[in-house]
């Protein structure tokens, strides 16, 4: 046997373990038998393997991988550490809340409001109600579960005509095959995603073992076509035509909308752009019998003779279905941001892994030790009292009669397990200390034990970088998935988005770190009242550090109703009775014009007969 090959990608954390990297450096084919499908492509065994290996630590089951290669493996204890870890990062990435805003909404319903605030201000409550309706931070925690855990997580959304708003489902990075050519850039947002995964066999129904794949490609935009049936009586799509006339024979028709070019092209004006656009999204979801597809074929090349295509709701085949869009609706979500060239992320458990299996060991052995040290074994010596001689079994209570020069010794392991249990530790801290979450995030410190707030914003670093980093890989993501729900809401022709403009919004997550409400309250009071600090920034302060408001803009709203005194400045500095009312949030009427002011009569202004007496000499004056 020669050397192992070593193999160094994205997943080369895992080739430590036997069961992961044979000698060819490919995991074990027995242990993994859904990376090894012939439909899988060679380039996405080793991600599929370390996926499935990533959640058998979270599961507890790494010890039934491990049996593949050390039958000895059965007896390992695993107490969850894996999955804390993932929970506790989740938590802290996700924080306290996730809000949907678009940038200019916050000064919607001024006095100098425009109508790019107006339209900021409509999209940000149209995103925020159909958020509600869709339990998006439910979809959000499990995508991110998977990407926390597994490296990678995917969103797909869909206009759904029955419910009239776009639907989001969260797919396993398994499933996940994009197209990626040799010479793309990893960070490039493929032409072509595959999703696809194996479906079981159903004796009862008569359904064979079969894979399922949905893919969505972009693509020129080409003549209309319509659901049909081929010769073997299939589902498909076939072209549509026009009619033939006596001059001219028939056509490929145009879709409803496309404008045809003189250069043979067809063109389409999407709501959401300027410009016209050439491309378009074709939607295929088909199934094949797995016993149908031979070796040469993977999943970008299945055998198309062979599909089974579905059909929709409204009746149409998804055999390239014409999407009216030109975008491919599938968000890829990293865990972290991925190397030069590459395009998956790499999950928070990866560099723990060796140490996971250490705590684990260690564990074990702790077990066995302490079953001796509870039930410790005993050394009867000399004579016995009587004939009797057989093994003895000590129970609670029992009595042990000895001889002249009898003893009776016990072996204590209870110092060996003292240091097992203090081997454990050091390796826990060394986990949390590789996987950047301090002890205050695992709840491993007593808070009485922290000298001052001070020490805890400094043990707190890593864990801040290691989430500013999470966040940055994620921000540009969550941007494209609320362009996508703003555009799919107007392809779909919801009502409420008619004559929308797609804004951009941004999901921003809540605070993750300890906050004293009090100091943070303090330093808005006083950056407001000194001038330096905007009232609605202000407010995102406070909610960002934990006070309950419902809307910012309510807050504020109901904040300026009652600051009559800023109110009386408003009114000396504009003279404007409407612009006070706007602050107020009151309909004021503007005062009645002031009456003509009638001033005294003045000497010069005085008649000859009305002119007063002047005193007489020498007498004391008014």
């Amino acid at each position: 046997m020669g050397l192992k090959q070593i193999v160094i990608d994205a997943w080369g954390w895992a080739n430590y373990k036997p069961v992961y990297s044979d000698p060819r450096g490919m995991p074990n084919r027995r242990a993994f038998p859904e990376a090894a499908a012939s439909w899988v492509p060679a380039g996405d065994e080793r991600r599929i393997a370390a996926y499935k290996l990533l959640a058998a630590y979270v599961n507890n089951q790494a010890a039934e991988l491990a049996q593949y290669t050390n039958p000895d493996a059965d007896d390992r204890r695993e107490f969850g550490d894996p999955s804390m870890f993932v929970e506790t990062t989740l938590a802290n990435l996700l924080g306290r809340e996730q809000t949907i805003t678009v940038p200019g909404a916050e000064q919607a319903g001024t006095a100098d409001e425009t109508v790019d605030q107006a339209m900021a201000e409509r999209v940000q409550t149209l995103l925020r109600a159909w958020a509600e309706d869709e339990l998006l931070e439910t979809r959000i925690l499990q995508t991110e579960r998977k990407a926390v855990t597994l490296g990678d997580g995917i969103y797909l959304a869909a206009w759904d005509p029955g419910k009239k708003r776009v639907r989001l489902k969260s797919f396993d990075p398994g499933f996940y095959f994009p197209v990626l050519g040799e010479d793309d850039d990893g960070a490039d947002y493929p032409t072509r995603i595959h999703l696809a995964w194996d479906l079981p066999e159903d004796p009862k129904k008569g359904l064979k073992p079969r894979l399922r794949r949905i893919t969505y490609e972009l693509d020129w935009i080409r003549p209309a076509t319509a659901s049909g049936v081929d010769r073997d009586g299939r589902a498909v799509r076939a072209p549509l035509m026009t009619e033939a006339t006596d001059t001219e024979p028939a056509q490929p028709a145009i879709g409803p909308g496309d404008i045809p070019g003189a250069d043979g092209f067809i063109a389409r004006q999407y709501p959401w752009h300027d410009d016209l656009s050439y491309t378009t999204c074709y939607l295929t979801d088909a199934t094949w019998d797995l016993g149908d597809l031979k070796a040469g074929h993977d999943v970008d090349d299945l055998p198309m003779a062979k599909a089974r295509y579905a059909t929709n709701a409204n009746g149409e085949v998804l055999d390239r279905l014409d999407l009216m869009i030109d975008f491919i609706p599938v968000i890829h979500v990293p865990n972290t941001v991925p190397e030069a060239q590459e395009h998956w992320g790499t999950s928070s458990l990866a560099k723990n892994l060796q140490t996971f299996d250490e705590i684990a060991g260690t564990d074990t052995d702790s077990a066995k030790a302490s079953a001796t040290t509870g039930s410790p074994i005993l050394a009867v010596s000399g004579r016995a009292a009587s004939n009797r001689r057989s093994e003895l079994t000590v129970t609670p209570g029992m009595v042990v009669e000895l001889g002249e020069g009898g003893r009776m010794d016990s072996v204590d392991t209870s110092p060996q397990l003292a240091e097992l249990r203090n081997h454990r530790t050091d390796l826990a801290e060394r986990a949390a200390t590789v996987a950047r979450l301090p002890a205050v995030s695992l709840g491993t410190v007593n808070p009485s034990e922290v000298p001052s707030g001070y020490a805890l914003e400094i043990s707190l670093g890593p864990l801040a970088s290691l989430i500013g980093f999470m966040r940055l890989a994620r921000a540009p993501k969550y941007d494209l998935l609320l362009k996508f729900v703003q555009r799919l809401s107007l392809a779909g022709q919801a009502p409420d988005w008619e004559g929308v403009t797609v804004q951009r919004a941004r999901l921003a997550f809540g605070s993750f770190t300890p906050t004293d409400k009090a100091a943070v309250l303090d330093q808005v009071v006083k950056a407001f009242e000194a001038g330096v600090m905007s009232l609605e920034t202000a407010i995102r302060t406070l909610t960002e550090a934990g006070w309950d408001m419902d809307d910012a803009e309510t807050e504020i709203a109901q904040i300026q109703s009652r600051r009559f005194e800023q109110a009386r400045f408003l009114a000396d500095a504009t003279g404007s009775t409407e612009a006070v009312g706007d602050y107020l949030g009151l309909d004021i009427e503007p005062d009645p014009a002031p009456p003509v002011v009638q001033l005294p009569a003045t000497d010069e202004t005085l008649p000859e007969s009305e002119e007063p007496e002047q005193p007489e000499e020498g007498s004391p004056g008014r």
